[in-house]
């Protein structure tokens, strides 16, 4: 087993294990990173369910680190895609206990050399992204892994122009 694989695997066992204990409420929410975060939104317009229901808007809230480099061809070259678990948001990644040990130089996910994106996930969790709990309630559509697999999509593709991961990761449903 090579370095990288190693490297890959201890990753996805420190994100389960965070994932089942940290959920950044009332924590630090400044990363412990050299690049501070950006936060922000993608709305997409009519954006149709796998049940065919529609939403006039939908908010696809983000965070960022980093710097997306671009290869001759405008294709992203080192984005790192890590997804929350249910009623969790993509901030919860900034917590010290996370943040602090992956994202700063010579770490793992070093964000002078990676563009990390923290995405809320649509109508999951404690995000800015479209939910339920907004103000639809019940008669938000009803929707599945399908739709915010799709959403993720479209964010990455128009909203941040990434059309390449280095490396998807996530933690219980990311």
């Amino acid at each position: 087993m090579d370095i990288r694989t190693s490297a890959r695997r201890a990753l996805f066992l420190l994100l389960v294990l965070l994932g089942a204990t940290a959920d950044g409420r009332g924590q630090q929410s400044a990363p412990l990173s050299a690049v501070p975060p950006k936060e922000g939104d993608h709305i997409v317009k009519n954006f149709t369910f796998s049940d065919g229901q529609t939403l006039p808007e939908v908010k696809l809230h983000y965070t960022t680190l980093g710097t997306p480099q671009r290869d001759a061809s405008g294709r992203t070259t080192n984005a790192v895609l890590i997804l929350h678990g249910t009623n969790r948001r993509g901030g919860v990644f900034l917590v010290p206990s996370f943040a602090g040990v992956l994202f700063n130089q010579g770490q793992l996910l070093d964000t002078s050399k990676y563009y990390v994106i923290l995405p809320d996930q649509l109508a999951a969790g404690a995000g800015k992204s479209t939910k339920p709990s907004d103000g639809l309630r019940a008669k938000f559509p009803k929707y599945d892994y399908s739709d915010m697999v799709k959403a993720m999509q479209i964010l990455l593709k128009d909203g941040l122009q990434v059309s390449h991961l280095k490396l998807f990761i996530g933690v219980s449903m990311g």
